[in-house]
């Protein structure tokens, strides 16, 4: 059977759907899970003999880092968008936060990029460069480029986002005058 969001020549599917994922993110959180274990560990069964005050900043600091990364990383391993009639709307991870919902009225024109790099928008994540724009990037490779009417470009790694681009850009022309 074959993925309505995936049509490539014809009418435009109702609703849009594509995604990005990032396999990586999956040895961060683990790191994350570890710095939070080695927290949990020191604090239940700890022979320190420092004193309290560097076992609870150890303990606290441990515990700290693995929330923010484990939590960090699962944020964005990955990235789905959905291109409906009115609005392009980006969930990231599992919970589907952050999330930006753009009404298509807004929307100047869409681009394919055939390389987007988490180097170039300074890592993985939800990003915001003075020069370059606002991006979410969950991993290198094709992507879509939304200019809005405001002068800002938003940026979106996606997988088959020639399609999304397509979808985008039947939608944003005007409708072609019917006969009288």
């Amino acid at each position: 059977m074959r993925d309505p969001s995936r049509v490539e020549n014809g009418p435009h599917p109702e609703v849009w759907t594509g995604r990005a994922t990032n396999r990586f993110q999956w040895l961060l959180a683990l790191v994350g899970a570890a710095c939070l274990a080695l927290g949990i560990e020191l604090a239940v069964d700890s022979a320190w003999s420092s004193g309290v005050l560097a076992l609870v900043m150890s303990v606290v600091g441990c515990i700290a880092a693995g929330l923010l990364v484990l939590f960090g990383t699962l944020a964005f391993v990955h990235v789905a968008l959905k291109v409906d009639k009115e609005s392009l709307e980006v969930r990231c991870g599992h919970i589907g936060l952050p999330r930006r919902r753009i009404p298509l009225a807004h929307v100047a024109g869409a681009d394919f990029v055939p390389h987007v790099t988490p180097r170039h928008w300074g890592g993985w994540g939800y990003r915001w460069r003075p020069e370059k724009g606002t991006a979410v990037v969950v991993r290198r490779g094709e992507g879509v480029v939304l200019r809005l009417w405001d002068g800002h470009t938003f940026t979106i790694t996606v997988d088959n986002a020639e399609s999304a681009v397509r979808v985008i850009r039947a939608r944003l022309r005007p409708p072609a005058p019917g006969p009288a």
